[in-house]
């Protein structure tokens, strides 16, 4: 993780280096490098490096836990490509907007909820069982996760390699 000030201003922006969006979100390198190709997710580049900063990787984990509960990456793209054109933001700021947001499905489309009404409509109106997801919490997981990196590098990182295999059997649990 690195903190850069941006030029005139006071603000820290942090990046990672693609090592650390691998353990943080549990993707592999070649679909990294391959969502980048694709433009999925577009990281900056310092040299031969890519540099994600932190939407770049709240994004990478959420589009990671859509995948893990089923949805091919093409519906994701279809739905980033939807949030992009209809409401002008990328998937992280959707779901972090301060509006909880949610996907549903019934199997064949995939909605987009906003507010509790329109989660009775659907489900009135539907024939199948929908399945809910929360990507706040996919955000929320990866920003608590970064806080905790930072708290065990202040202290001297004695208990990182406990928590990196902590993080890694939940993660094999998950999949499983």
């Amino acid at each position: 993780m690195r903190a850069q000030t941006q030029p005139g201003s006071e603000a820290v922006i942090e990046s990672f280096s693609s090592a650390e969006v691998i353990k943080l979100t549990g993707i592999t390198a070649r679909q990294l490098q391959w969502w980048d190709e694709r433009k999925i997710v577009v990281p900056e580049r310092r040299g031969r490096n890519r540099e994600y900063r932190l939407d770049d990787l709240a994004e990478v984990a959420v589009i990671c836990e859509l995948r893990r509960k089923g949805f091919s990456l093409q519906r994701v793209r279809q739905v980033m490509r939807y949030l992009q054109r209809e409401l002008g933001k990328r998937l992280v700021e959707t779901v972090t907007s301060g509006s909880e947001y949610h996907l549903l499905t019934d199997g064949k489309c995939i909605y987009l909820e906003n507010s509790e009404r329109q989660i009775v409509d659907l489900l009135k109106n539907s024939r199948q069982p929908i399945l809910s997801i929360c990507l706040t919490d996919a955000v929320q997981e990866i920003r608590a996760e970064v806080h905790k990196r930072r708290a065990v590098r202040r202290t001297g990182g004695r208990e990182e390699r406990t928590r990196d295999n902590n993080n890694r059997r939940q993660r094999l649990r998950r999949s499983a």
